[in-house]
């Protein structure tokens, strides 16, 4: 059995939405089990498709709003939802937890509470996007760390490949994006941060193929794309919103006159297919990597439907065994890591 911590509360819906997921997500899994953390009165009607031999209620008196202060989070609200399904992975009691909560207070609570893995001094967010092949590429970071070195940029890559391997692919590409592919082009970071990918290729520590720019990403050129999280969240954002406004532009085109209506009736099944395959829920679920455990981020706004494939996704993880590949990875990285010189960083106080 699988079991999975889940923060009912978080998430700009709380429990109309995760409770449902939660329902579905177990009816299709017979492989596992789901610890329910949240407040009593929230949590005190169960959907009829929940197993109780499969379902363990937490109580936990607070909650994490969109809006807290990461300070707010992590030292005045020690009961909060989002730190007690966090508890429950530190503790046994689940292989990992799933949020839709605040991203911030997210990170800063898992990595207080399960610690960085040694070797990590960062840890990252990664998700993925939707590519030409009807596949996707993995990206991070999307957010977690704005301001980034070369040596962050490097652990990334590591944690990344062990991602995508879990999933079955063995040795998966690596692209660093850039503003072009030639390795003279860049910043000094990501300079720096070119050196040491290809010298993480040069000792076998993973498949580095050079600079890739962000039409790259949809094109699915390589199998991961590293860059800081400032410009990961932008590219993840702008995703987000592709399939909004191409909803937005079939709706409109049904309503203007019965020319564009037959016109866009003839396309729609084109149209339809296309948005479905850039539909960024179908894509939710982002590992908080360089972790001692698995944490998984679902989208704040994320309905059901988004928020069961969350679940999908930390489930995989947990039952490919993601944290040992993460591990094993970055012991073979381990001497590059440690010869870039990265100090490590003070722990944060609760």
């Amino acid at each position: 059995m699988i079991t999975i911590a889940v923060d009912c509360m978080g998430g700009d819906h709380g429990p109309s939405i995760t409770l449902p997921a939660c329902a579905t997500f177990l009816a299709s899994h017979p492989g596992a089990r789901l610890i329910l953390v949240g407040q009593p009165d929230a949590l005190a009607r169960l959907p009829a498709g929940l197993d109780p031999a499969r379902v363990q209620v937490v109580a936990a008196s607070e909650v994490v709003a969109m809006d807290d202060p990461v300070e707010v989070a992590l030292r005045r609200k020690k009961d909060s939802s989002m730190r007690v399904a966090i508890t429950q992975v530190k503790d046994g009691a689940a292989q990992v937890a799933v949020s839709a909560g605040n991203t911030g207070a997210l990170m800063a609570i898992a990595r207080f509470v399960l610690k960085t893995l040694d070797g990590i001094d960062r840890p990252a967010i990664a998700s993925q996007m939707p590519n030409f092949h009807g596949g996707a590429t993995t990206m991070l970071d999307l957010g977690a760390n704005v301001d980034c070195r070369a040596e962050h940029l490097l652990q990334f890559a590591v944690m990344g490949s062990a991602l995508v391997a879990a999933s079955g692919k063995e040795s998966p590409s690596v692209g660093l994006l850039n503003i072009g592919e030639e390795a003279i082009k860049g910043n000094e970071m990501i300079k720096q941060a070119g050196q040491l990918l290809r010298q993480a290729a040069a000792n076998g520590d993973l498949n580095f193929r050079g600079n890739v720019e962000g039409n790259d990403i949809f094109k699915g050129v390589v199998d991961i794309v590293v860059c800081d999280g400032f410009v990961g969240n932008v590219a993840l954002k702008t995703t987000e919103g592709l399939a909004s406004m191409i909803g937005s532009f079939i709706r409109e085109e049904f309503s203007r006159n019965l020319f564009t209506r037959i016109a866009a009736l003839v396309a729609l099944p084109v149209l339809s297919a296309f948005k479905r395959r850039v539909d960024h829920r179908r894509y939710n679920g982002a590992a908080l990597l360089g972790l001692r455990g698995l944490v998984f981020k679902s989208h704040g706004s994320a309905d059901a439907f988004a928020f069961e494939q969350a679940l999908e996704r930390a489930y995989d993880a947990a039952q490919h065994q993601l944290l040992d590949n993460v591990k094993s990875r970055i012991a073979h990285a381990a001497p590059l890591l440690a010869q870039s010189g990265l100090a490590p960083e003070p722990a944060t106080a609760a």
